[in-house]
């Protein structure tokens, strides 16, 4: 016998949060209730799902737009990296992601490395751009100099 439950939150391979669901007695009843994952098909439950949904929006929101103003400081960043040159243009060592990310921490703007998208090690003095990761998708232009030390 089947018992249809509304699911409270995500359940893989059974739905997603607000979803009208059909689970087994047993597993409903010794997995999803105790757990809260489930409960009970009715207005006032169905009620509390779409409120918990708007505030999940709203948070959601909120997260883009800090991200999209972090991605505008970013663009607007004027990142210089000092280094000491073997030969004429040639680095010793490379600027890599750490680097950038530790220009961005002295500029007030604190990020991963792991968010910035470097191709590969940069090797030679001259402006660079690169792509930073802000969200998934929220991305913003990095331009930077690498300049003799």
């Amino acid at each position: 016998m089947a018992k249809e439950l509304l699911l409270l939150a995500d359940v893989d391979g059974l739905g997603r949060e607000g979803d009208v669901v059909r689970a087994a007695d047993g597993y409903a009843r010794n997995f999803l209730l105790p757990r809260r994952l489930a409960a009970a098909v009715t207005p006032a439950n169905r009620r509390l799902v779409e409120k918990k949904k708007a505030e999940k929006a709203e948070r959601e929101m909120a997260r883009k737009q800090e991200a999209a103003r972090l991605a505008q400081r970013i663009r607007e960043a004027s990142v210089q990296i000092a280094r000491k040159v073997a030969e004429e243009t040639r680095l010793f060592g490379s600027v890599t992601a750490q680097d950038l990310a530790e220009a961005l921490a002295r500029e007030g703007i604190e990020i991963d490395k792991g968010q910035i998208l470097l191709d590969h090690p940069v090797r030679e003095l001259g402006v660079y751009t690169t792509e930073v990761r802000v969200l998934p998708e929220v991305r913003a232009e990095l331009k930077f100099w690498v300049v003799e030390e």
